[in-house]
């Protein structure tokens, strides 16, 4: 049996697992003293934690800051259980050992989603799954930023980590002083006896290495002082000073500069170079042909002393570019084979309940309504990039990444060297948003580096080359059918999706202990729709997965963002066929899920849902959970010169405890934002196997002067913190939508909005 399809399938064996959990407490995730990377003059506590000589906290960075806030977060963990103030916890970045393995995240990257997060859902069977799951990651030794995972991944093991950190120096300084333990007191990282005695924790560090103090618990969250504040964030001062060092900001002895072209064909492949023109220009040093490695395109890097040279000498390289040899790619031929397989194949059932079939044979009513959305770029401000140097065997590469560990693997394959002669550094990331978890530009920038004979090379992605060549998110279809009784309640519900699968095609790319084809089945494609908590008492989602040839990856919020426009839509049309205001039907549906409730009622307070507006504006609500966060959103939308214009979007959200309010704020109204430009004019077009969309200016986002007023409203919870970055997304297309329909009495059903 392959070694890929024993881990995969180990998945549907939870049951077999149960006797290990007991065996597995949070604290196996602390790690050892050796598991950080070593630094003069600083101590290992364990595999997250260090102390410095002045008494400061050294934290162990293993995901990406791309804007989300996740350096402060983590950091606010480490300060309250270490009692410190905030601006005394640094960070640096963690090495390659399994303890950092993002569990949450592979979550959503596995072909069936081994945990159900739902209200009601059996706790027992949920901390099985997660142990299967550490286990898979362990195994995997995936070290990723992504799938809104970073605090619900470090909740558990980064505070027991800082906790015993904490123990262990207060143990150190009772042994010194000859005190109890229970009588020593922290304030702001200064310990304390009643005696007089003090001493910072850079001074009882080194007594405190290698002890394992017992029993070790987090604080109880009745004494936290940092944890639910808005903390400002940590990286604020850097990134408005620009000292902040993103991918593009590297700056190394001797560098010099890539510029890459790549076949404008998907797929296509690239004839012989003539390179006489551009090795003619100023500036210009060599030209490098590039394998298509982990899903690259096919092309060429140029080699000069400026990226503006190089870019120069890239555009006058001729060759003659090749279509693929199975034939051009057209999105409206995939739109049509869509529908085409949504007619043929009734698809692989994730849910089912009841008895559909028996309850649309005796239905008073039926509506049916078809639903498409489009391929998405990431279209993040800052292009690829990589800086990649390759040196007596070592490589050592600079790159903004949301997966260090498959960056690591990639530099090591192209350059032929073993993962262990790679460094690699982390930059911060200007926008990620599932693209930077490829790694096809860090492949492309060891190869031009092998080439440079030692120099270091800092390759970049012009705007055109980033949006012609994206993993996109997949153009799906979907149909849905519901049913009334003749008393007017709803029945039944059915959902047929179809769309490429993510998740097989990502890992094929990126996670080389699963390298070759993985055919099996893909939540990513159908979440959101398989897990509804609507109470129809008759149900069945199922989706046809297809392979249309277009590269294809996680985008922000990953299937739900297409699907909760598909389910959220159509519950308006089931209001607006059943004589019903939107939200009092969603209400009647949610009567068996108050969690869910909860937050439609917030939002729809909150935006006083049913009160009067402004001559020509209108409301819509949605309401969606994903990643473990439940969010709904209350969009106030008019048309300007027959154009959707959307001045205000309240937000309810229920993510579970809260380490920051400020940063659940913030990632709402990037959502919020993210989200509207896709949703009025997001859409790639593919025509001849070329995409149509090469910039800002035919691919725009939502500029300052009309982005909406953003209101964030936050659940109490004493549950474990679930997502943040990616919920906000879903419901905010629906939103507008419904609102656009109440306004026109025209019912949208394909994005994007404007066509």
């Amino acid at each position: 049996m392959k070694r890929r399809t024993w881990i995969l399938s180990a998945l549907g064996a939870t049951g077999a697992l149960v006797v290990g959990w007991g065996a597995m407490p949070p604290r196996s995730r602390t790690g050892n003293p050796s598991d950080m990377l070593s630094t003069k003059d600083d101590v290992a506590l364990n595999g997250w934690i260090k102390i410095a000589q002045d008494g400061s906290v050294v934290l162990a960075m293993p995901r990406s800051e791309m804007g989300q806030g996740v350096y402060t977060g983590l950091s606010m963990l480490v300060a309250e259980e270490l009692d410190v103030p905030l601006a005394r916890v640094r960070l640096e970045q963690a090495g390659p050992d399994a303890i950092y393995g993002n569990v949450a995240m592979l979550l959503g990257s596995l072909p069936f989603h081994p945990l159900d997060y739902r209200e009601g859902a059996n706790p027992t069977s949920i901390r099985v799954g997660e142990w299967v799951v550490s286990k898979l990651a362990r195994e995997l030794g995936l070290i990723a930023t992504g799938g809104s995972s970073s605090i619900a991944d470090a909740w558990e093991p980064l505070r027991m980590a800082a906790a015993t950190a904490r123990a262990s120096l207060v143990g150190a300084a009772a042994a010194r002083w000859q005190v109890p333990a229970s009588e020593i007191s922290i304030d702001k990282g200064v310990l304390q006896h009643a005696t007089g005695k003090s001493g910072h924790y850079g001074e009882f560090a080194q007594a405190a290495a290698g002890t394992q103090p017992t029993p070790v618990a987090p604080k109880d969250r009745n004494d936290w002082k940092v944890l639910g504040t808005s903390a400002p964030r940590t990286d604020l001062q850097s990134k408005t000073n620009g000292s902040a060092q993103f991918g593009l900001d590297v700056r190394l002895p001797d560098m010099v500069f890539a510029s890459v072209r790549m076949s404008p064909m998907l797929g296509g492949s690239a004839g012989a170079l003539d390179t006489a023109a551009a090795l003619a220009l100023p500036g210009v040093q060599q030209v490098v042909a590039l394998e298509p490695l982990h899903g690259a395109s096919a092309g060429f890097a140029v080699v000069a002393k400026t990226t503006w040279h190089a870019r120069q000498g890239a555009k006058a390289v001729q060759t003659q570019w090749q279509q693929r040899g199975q034939g051009a790619l057209n999105t409206q031929t995939i739109a049509a084979e869509l529908q085409h397989q949504l007619d043929k194949e009734s698809g692989l059932a994730f849910h089912s309940t009841g008895d559909i079939d028996a309850a649309e044979k005796i239905a008073a009513q039926t509506i049916e309504a078809s639903y498409t959305a489009p391929y998405l770029a990431h279209a993040t401000m800052e292009p690829m990039n990589c800086t990649a140097q390759v040196k007596d065997g070592k490589v050592e590469i600079w790159a903004p990444t949301q997966i260090p560990s498959s960056a690591r693997d990639a530099a090591a394959k192209a350059a032929g060297v073993s993962k262990s002669d790679v460094t690699v550094h982390v930059t911060l990331l200007g926008g990620g948003f599932g693209r930077r978890l490829e790694v096809d530009f860090i492949a492309q920038a060891v190869q031009v580096a092998k080439a440079t004979g030692g120099k270091p090379v800092q390759l970049s992605w012009s705007r055109e080359e980033d949006m012609g060549h994206d993993f996109y998110r997949p153009m799906h279809a979907a149909r849905l059918k519901a049913t009334l009784d003749a008393q007017g309640q709803l029945q039944s519900l059915r959902i047929k999706s179809a769309g490429d699968a993510i998740s097989p095609r990502w890992m094929e790319r990126a996670v080389p202990l699963l390298a070759g084809p993985i055919d099996m089945p893909d939540k990513t494609t159908a979440e959101g729709l398989f897990d509804l908590p609507y109470g129809f008492p008759h149900q069945r989602m199922a989706h046809v997965t297809t392979t249309m040839g277009v590269p294809v990856g996680f985008w922000r919020s990953v299937g739900h963002s297409h699907n909760a426009f598909f389910s959220e839509s159509f519950i308006d049309e089931l209001a607006a066929a059943s004589h019903k205001d939107p939200l009092e039907l969603r209400r009647s549906l949610l009567k068996d899920t108050p969690r869910y409730l909860a937050v439609l009622n917030l939002a729809a307070e909150q935006a006083k849902w049913g009160s009067p507006l402004p001559a020509g504006r209108a409301r819509g609500i949605a309401l969606h959970e994903s990643f473990g966060s439940i969010v709904a959103e209350v969009a106030e939308v008019s048309l300007q010169d027959g154009v959707p214009r959307v001045h205000r979007v309240v937000c309810a959200i229920d993510c579970g405890t809260v380490i920051n309010p400020g940063l659940v704020a913030q990632q709402m109204e990037s959502a919020v934002v993210f989200g509207l430009s896709a949703a009025l004019w997001g859409k790639i077009d593919i025509v001849d196997g070329v995409v149509q969309q090469t910039n800002f200016t035919n691919y725009p986002m939502v500029q300052m002067a009309h982005a909406p007023v953003v209101e964030t409203h936050i659940v109490p919870s004493t549950r474990k913190p679930t997502g943040v970055g990616e919920p906000g997304l879903p419901p905010l297309a629906p939103a507008v939508s419904n609102a656009l329909f109440t306004l026109t009495g025209k019912r949208h059903r394909s994005l994007p909005l404007i066509a």
